[in-house]
């Protein structure tokens, strides 16, 4: 079995692998995808349960970043919220395959065993609600989600979403989904590749996430704090986020950090 990628036009730098976020596929990148492209091989990844990777739908996030990782070999790793999390299980599991990670709205899991279960019971019920209305009628619920506010139309890529299938997107919550995730934060000090997490200045949650583990992994990480957006900063903002990320790849490469 194997997961569904494209790979975008070759710059000369070294590979970049991205992964991206719950109900999304390879193709909501956005400007980033095009960015990255620019000074590096870009291999967009359909995470297990969604696009045109349905064959995963069971995987588990260990599972899951052992796919990721047998595709995308030695590389940069960038992945946005689910996608982040899949990235730092190939990063812990993998760590001489990852020559830099970026983590855009990522986090660690839930440490909190009462939350955590909480959470797994709040995928379960999507879960079932996805495979009862289907993708389409999920994704109108989802996008009005608080979280996705700042998220331009164009930007919330609904036709590339209804790639997914339902059943896909369902065993993905089941499989790896928050709730299901096992906290990885007392792992965090060993992780060896240097590490770039990305928040949107008003996505309040996933700001304390990010500076907790800033903190956890030490002098190898760093927070970039995108003005003005939320969540998907990426997305809502990929002038600022490509940016970013292009310039601190540009330094991890420049300094030889990509092996």
């Amino acid at each position: 079995m194997s997961l569904f990628w494209e790979i975008d036009a070759p710059g000369r730098g070294p590979r970049v692998v991205m992964i991206h976020g719950f109900s999304q596929t390879r193709a909501c990148w956005g400007p980033l995808a095009a960015a990255l492209a620019q000074e590096h091989e870009v291999v967009r990844v359909d995470a297990p349960g969604h696009g045109r990777s349905a064959g995963e739908d069971t995987a588990s996030l260990g599972r899951g970043a052992a796919l990721v990782a047998a595709l995308g070999g030695p590389a940069f790793y960038v992945g946005y919220s689910m996608g982040a999390r899949l990235c730092l299980h190939v990063a812990l599991a993998r760590p001489e395959l990852v020559r830099g990670l970026v983590l855009i709205s990522g986090t660690p899991g839930i440490e909190d065993p009462k939350a955590r279960a909480e959470r797994a019971a709040a995928d379960e019920a999507l879960a079932a609600k996805i495979e009862a209305r289907g993708v389409e009628e999920f994704l109108q619920e989802w996008l009005r989600l608080p979280i996705f506010a700042g998220l331009p139309a164009a930007a919330a890529f609904r036709e590339a979403r209804a790639e997914s299938r339902a059943a896909g997107l369902a065993a993905s919550l089941r499989c790896a989904g928050t709730g299901r995730q096992a906290p990885l934060w007392a792992q965090l000090g060993s992780l060896t590749a240097p590490t770039l997490c990305v928040v949107g200045e008003q996505d309040e949650k996933f700001l304390g996430i990010g500076r907790a583990m800033v903190g956890a992994i030490g002098a190898a990480a760093r927070l970039e704090v995108i003005a003005g957006a939320g969540h998907a900063a990426h997305l809502e903002d990929p002038a600022a986020a490509s940016s970013v990320i292009t310039r601190w790849l540009r330094e991890r490469w420049d300094r030889g950090d990509s092996g």
